[in-house]
């Protein structure tokens, strides 16, 4: 993937695209806010959502413990798996130890964080995406492009050719004469589905929450496909980030109420579904639950990115983003898209790829994804802390060592302006002559800069240098002390 300004200046120019985001993004935001203001403590349950996970977060080590233990005392195996690659190679391994060569799938974000699916089919082994839109998206041989609906850049009639064109290759065809209204694209889905559904014997989750006191694993979602993924196969195979557990039961109310509201726009979401471990009347007869890191600690051991780990995935930031309604999804270069991408991303990656060094600046900074975070992530704060890391390097944690990254190229520029402007501040006699000189000479400047500072100049003016300083006309208006020349009316 390129840096985001490539990818961006490549998906503004899709118009198509940019009207599904127009259109998907405000219709979901608009709902949302309704939905959100029937609450007249909707302040007090967010407040109540961050704190929750703040002190999970501290207590993240004995909460885990906790869960292992509980999920070992219920019939289930805990798995650990420091990165990626560790990851899949357990599910892959799990898989085969079963003989089966399909499984069927939850959506899952952490899945797609590690590609699992692309590791699976290295060992012969095909995934079945059981989401509506993630099936939309396998099917058109697509990547994700929203956290909550993954084809939000797909219009009724693509989705209607790529089912027409597709589904025939993966199981049972679409119906002839397929058309693009929604119930009949959704019958055509449910028809394909339910045969996977049937013959499954293991079938791959994640969990939005999971709760230390008992175990229990918890999926939401709105199709039902989740509640027969977990139910029907004979496996069942869960890959889930440490920070999404809750210590207590109690805790997960909270959740309950600012997730739909906050993602679906719905007072309640219509399945969520529970369990823990395994029972012999009911459900799978063997669980296994993978705890993911993949830089989590890491992102921990930041006093200010760890904000980031208290996402419930709800998608609200992605809805109000002017960045995003522009450029996509798929212009993040990541399975998380969007203010939530730009800052977990560089803290699970790292921030050493041109891409990854590029995404805390895809953001206006204007804070609409801070007011609107269900767990009050102040995601703006993040975004410029990561820059400062970008530009600056310092010292981070690296698979739990410290470690000292430079500077990413491209910013020597950048950081010479900065400390020359440190240094002129720090002189007020220097800024004093400069603002003067800037004013004396301010018909011969040019509207566009030179050199590196081109990129910025491209697509705004400069501003206007006034015909004398805020310092100069207080002196002229005002005199030294601050009393002479004052007018009274």
């Amino acid at each position: 993937m390129p840096a985001f300004p490539a990818a961006a200046d490549a998906s503004t120019r899709n118009t198509r695209l940019r009207a599904n985001l127009r259109h998907a993004t405000h219709t979901i935001r608009a709902k949302r806010a309704t939905a959100v203001a029937e609450l007249d403590d909707w302040s007090s349950l967010r407040a109540a959502g961050a704190a929750i996970k703040d002190r999970t977060l501290r207590h993240l080590d004995h909460y885990l413990e906790q869960l292992e233990s509980a999920v070992t005392a219920a019939g289930g195996h805990v798995h650990w798996a420091a990165d990626a690659d560790e990851a899949n190679r357990i599910v892959t391994e799990l898989v085969q130890a079963t003989g089966e060569r399909e499984v069927v799938k939850v959506k899952s974000m952490a899945t797609q964080e590690i590609g699992l699916n692309g590791a699976l089919a290295t060992a012969g082994i095909t995934a079945y995406e059981t989401d509506l839109a993630e099936l939309i998206v396998q099917l058109g041989d697509d990547l994700p492009s929203h956290i909550l609906v993954p084809a939000i850049h797909r219009n009724r009639g693509e989705i209607r050719d790529i089912f027409a064109e597709k589904m025939a290759q993966w199981g049972r065809p679409a119906p002839e004469r397929l058309t693009d209204a929604p119930a009949d694209l959704a019958e055509a889905a449910r028809l394909h589905l339910r045969e996977k559904f049937l013959n499954a014997k293991v079938g791959i989750s994640g969990a939005n929450f999971m709760i230390a006191e008992t175990g229990t694993l918890v999926v939401v979602e709105s199709e039902g496909n989740g509640r027969m993924c977990l139910t029907l196969p004979e496996t069942l195979i869960s890959v889930v980030g440490i920070e999404k557990i809750v210590p207590t039961f109690q805790d997960l109310e909270v959740f309950l109420q600012l997730l739909p509201r906050s993602s679906t726009a719905e007072r309640m979401n219509p399945c969520t579904s529970t369990w823990t471990g395994t029972t012999d009347a009911d459900g799978p007869r063997t669980f296994h639950l993978v705890l993911l890191d993949n830089g989590r600690t890491d992102t921990l051991a930041d006093t200010v990115g760890r904000q980031a780990l208290r996402c419930i995935r709800c998608s609200a930031c992605l809805n109000v983003c002017p960045v995003y309604e522009r450029a996509g999804g798929h212009a993040y270069g990541s399975a998380y898209p969007g203010p939530i991408g730009a800052i977990l991303t560089p803290q699970l990656r790292g921030v050493q790829s041109e891409l990854d060094a590029s995404l805390p600046y895809a953001s206006s900074l204007c804070g609409a994804c801070y007011e609107v975070c269900p767990v009050a992530i102040d995601i703006p704060e993040i975004l410029v802390h990561l820059r400062e890391r970008v530009v600056e390097g310092g010292t981070v944690s690296v698979r739990g060592t410290r470690t000292v990254i430079k500077p990413a190229k491209g910013h020597a520029a950048e950081r010479a302006a900065m400390r020359a402007a440190r240094w002129a501040l720090d002189h007020p006699r220097v800024l004093r002559t400069g603002q003067r000189l800037a004013s004396r000479t301010r018909r011969f400047h040019p509207r566009r800069l030179p050199g590196p500072g081109r990129a910025w100049s491209d697509t705004r003016e400069l501003p206007k240098v006034p015909e004398e300083s805020f310092r100069d006309w207080w002196r002229r208006t005002r005199g030294e002390s601050g009393t002479e020349g004052r007018k009274t009316t």
